[in-house]
């Protein structure tokens, strides 16, 4: 095909901005739908698809029967978090390919399900987790592809984001995160730290995460930002939230590396993803921007080194940066994130019209997502462990690695 006519399910602030800022700006996509349960929210996104391209999509507020009678060729779930999954099934049963945000698990068994729909129909996913694609995190897999930074034993990642003013907002936003902060505790937010890990570390693809342990802090954050604004949110104040403020979870991986994360968006702090790698010739950290490598220990003392490193990441690009990000135009880099988002759109609809695989699977999708349902679990009783299923049904000895993109130099 040449042009993608393309659905898109969900017109939140995740959905539409991605329709504004990325996919009306690709010459070889054509908006054929959309839908949203608030049919203020498709009217207006179909109003702004006519005044673009003169064309306008058709409209609907039920997504099956969007799915059935949007016309599309592939369809992008934006949805919340809840119904990803069930939308992302319902499309594969009906062939059509379908580009799916992020978001956590509920169950396992759901997890199962979709795997399940995939392999019975065979029908193109890619799972949307857009710091796959983040400059950082794939200068940072060149360098290990290339053995810069020795063996991985050990990554940190973290979704730091103070978000409690937006989730107090809830009601007003439309927005599916309050009712999550009010009735579930556990890691709801894990593929922003954990999807570039895993593909440093090969999950599914000669490696496997094995289990985890998750524990919570107490959830005070949103409830204290309620109180110091009074009046303002009645309808929550004296509600009890469930969600702890930081959530600390740790995955244990076949290989004997391991992983850390923390989930931390309502008390006050920067944003930051904290994704760091630890090898045995180096390390790297995104706060810091700093290759830290053990060669330079012979002429700098320690700390006078790690000084020194700060922001040196910066004179590895010329040799390891990937050339998507080397070609990136500065007005590429001003949309979507910092230019990620659009970089990965790139990648699902040139896959898509060339029939290779998705980078960013289905096994992906279930292995990462699942982290939040075995969270919750863990967290609920104590810290104690959790198995993380293999959704390779031991594939993953014999899968071949496949980078988001090419990184060999």
């Amino acid at each position: 095909m040449n042009t993608v006519k393309l659905g898109v399910i969900g017109l939140g602030v995740r959905g539409s901005s991605i329709l504004k800022k990325i996919l009306l700006n690709m010459e070889d996509v054509e908006i054929a739908s959309v839908c949203d349960n608030y049919e203020d929210r498709a009217i207006d996104m179909a109003n702004i698809v006519f005044e673009k391209t003169g064309k306008r999509p058709e409209t609907f507020t039920d997504h099956y029967t969007c799915l059935q009678h949007g016309g599309m060729d592939a369809v992008f779930v934006a949805t919340s978090w809840e119904t990803h999954v069930e939308v992302a099934i319902d499309a594969m049963k009906l062939g059509i390919p379908v580009a799916m945000e992020v978001g956590g698990a509920y169950c396992v068994e759901r997890m199962w399900d979709m795997v399940r729909t995939y392999e019975t129909t065979k029908t193109p996913i890619m799972f949307m987790e857009n710091c796959c694609y983040g400059k950082q995190e794939l200068l940072a897999t060149s360098l290990v592809r290339n053995g810069v930074l020795g063996d991985i034993v050990h990554a940190h990642g973290a979704y730091g984001h103070y978000l409690a003013p937006g989730i107090a907002n809830g009601v007003a936003r439309r927005h599916y995160r309050l009712r999550n902060y009010l009735n579930r505790n556990c890691e709801n937010y894990p593929t922003h730290e954990l999807g570039p890990i895993a593909k440093v570390l090969n999950i599914n693809r000669g490696n496997q995460m094995v289990s985890l342990v998750s524990v919570a802090s107490r959830a005070v954050g949103v409830q204290d930002y309620i109180a110091r604004n009074p009046g303002k949110f009645p309808h929550l104040e004296g509600k009890q939230f469930r969600q702890g403020d930081i959530v600390n979870t740790i995955i244990t991986c076949a290989d004997g590396s391991t992983i850390s994360m923390r989930l931390d968006t309502t008390l006050p702090r920067h944003y930051s993803r904290e994704f760091n790698l630890h090898g045995t010739r180096g390390c790297y950290e995104m706060n810091t921007n700093m290759v830290f490598l053990e060669g330079g220990m012979e002429t700098y003392q320690p700390v006078e080194y790690y000084k020194a490193s700060f922001n040196n990441a910066a004179e590895y690009e010329a040799k390891y940066l990937p050339s998507i990000w080397k070609d990136l135009s500065d007005e590429q880099k001003k949309v979507g994130h910092g230019g990620m988002d659009g970089v990965m759109f790139r990648a699902f609809v040139d896959l898509l019209k060339e029939g290779k695989p998705m980078p960013i699977d289905v096994y992906d999708a279930a292995a990462w997502m699942v982290v939040t349902a075995l969270s919750e679990a863990s967290v609920a009783a104590g810290g104690m462990p959790q198995a993380i299923p293999d959704f390779t049904g031991g594939m993953w000895t014999r899968r071949q690695p496949l980078d988001v993109v090419d990184l060999s130099i």
